[in-house]
């Protein structure tokens, strides 16, 4: 029998021949943390007494980026001392949101296990690496040995068919899938997509996809390794004799195989308050909206600024409407300004903030008031996500967010395409 993506990475980080169901000591190839995250690394490691880290290692300052209170400066400063003490990398306020700036840095490599204090860190199975969230204390120890534990997850493998209809995208794409598979029908399983709806989307796409596979309980998401993220990674400075892909057997054993086409859907909008609470835009036809975003690790990259910019045009945002837009990294920032993407954006109306997290996390730049609507291009709308537990939030693409922002209500966007 053969073995999926998820059994052959974990195998050969093992020395050993694992299946679903299994339990070994890995090697980890790569691990980070972020502000919120860090702290408790860092903790960990002076209690342990560590002097030399066994892992490649970085650290981001994205979710409270510029600092936006004396308290979050203190752990800011104790984030750069510590890069400092052990020469390891620091992203520090207004390179962008970890998601984004670690996989242009070029360190992820496909087959690679990467090790994440952040849930979203499942991202980078875009790139066919083995990449999920732990907790700070977890992540200090592989840091400390060079090692964790890992139990084999079953895998499900995904096909989704059909052709990509106007107007969708592929934050619509997964939020359907979710809407299907629910918030709880993949906890500690890996995701295998494939599919021609796959094989046509841009690396942006893939990795909107892989970000949210951790909304239907998964630890992992592979996307195929493919010409498109051979040429990512070249972007990035990757030799190619590194790039050495991992794909499943054709005989590999899957807990479940399930087909989606995708060829007759529309815009889909996650509502209040869990992810997986999916209906079609037009169910919520004229549904009023206080604040639209547009970023995070999710939707913040130079495609999704590229929707937005187009579907605005010359035209501006509603009276009275919010609208907050947070590139994903300064290198997103910087290619959107040379585009005139900006300038466009900024003439509607819209606020542009620091590349980081800090609207999708509450922290800062976009904390609603009680009883507002926001909607936005991020991965979850739980109570108190964006800092208000009295508010409601909307999941919907970088189009949906930015009809819904011109009009001040939920807005399908194909009449602005």
């Amino acid at each position: 029998m053969g073995k999926t993506i998820a059994e052959k990475i974990l195998s050969m980080h093992s020395g050993k021949n694992l299946r679903a169901g299994d339990f070994a000591v890995c090697s980890v190839d790569f691990a980070f943390g972020q502000d919120g995250t860090s702290a408790i690394i860092i903790e960990r490691i002076k209690q342990l007494g560590i002097k030399t880290l066994k892992t490649d290692f970085c650290m981001v300052i994205d979710h409270s980026a510029p600092s936006p209170s004396e308290g979050v400066s203190r752990v800011h400063k104790k984030m750069r001392d510590f890069a400092k003490e052990f020469a390891t990398d620091l992203f520090d306020a207004g390179c962008g949101v970890c998601h984004q700036v670690i996989p242009e840095s070029g360190r992820i490599l496909p087959g690679s296990l990467v090790l994440g204090a952040d849930s979203h860190t499942c991202t980078y199975g875009a790139l066919g690496a083995f990449s999920t969230g732990v907790g700070s204390t977890d992540l200090a120890i592989a840091l400390a040995t060079g090692k964790n534990w890992f139990k084999v997850p079953e895998t499900i493998k995904v096909i989704v068919n059909g052709s990509i209809p106007g107007g969708i995208y592929a934050k619509d794409i997964i939020l359907y899938i979710i809407k299907k598979i629910r918030a709880d029908g993949a906890t500690y399983k890996a995701i295998e997509f494939y599919g021609p709806v796959i094989d046509k989307l841009d690396m942006d796409g893939r990795f909107t996809m892989c970000n949210m596979t951790v909304e239907m309980g998964a630890k992992a998401g592979f996307m195929p390794v493919d010409i498109k993220t051979i040429r990512f990674l070249a972007d990035k400075t990757v030799p190619i004799h590194k790039v050495k892909p991992v794909s499943a057997d054709k005989d590999a054993l899957y807990q479940e195989v399930v087909e989606f086409d995708i060829s007759k859907i529309a815009p889909q909008v996650s509502c209040p308050h869990t992810v997986d609470n999916v209906c079609d835009v037009g169910a919520l036809k004229n549904k009023k909206v206080d604040e639209a975003f547009l970023g995070t690790c999710t939707n913040g990259r130079l495609e999704d600024l590229k929707i937005a910019a187009r579907i605005l045009k010359s035209k501006k945002i509603a009276k009275g409407m919010k609208f907050i837009i947070a590139p994903s990294s300064r290198a997103v920032y910087l290619d959107a300004l040379k585009l005139g993407l900006i300038g466009r954006l900024v003439r509607s109306g819209a606020v542009v903030v620091s590349p980081g997290c800090g609207p999708c996390v509450g922290t800062h730049n976009g904390v609603p008031a009680d009883g507002e609507v926001v909607i936005s291009s991020a991965n979850r709308n739980f109570k108190g996500r964006m800092g208000n537990p009295n508010a409601y939030i909307y999941l919907a693409s970088p189009a949906t967010v930015t009809a819904t922002a011109i009009t001040g209500k939920i807005t399908d966007p194909r009449r602005f395409l």
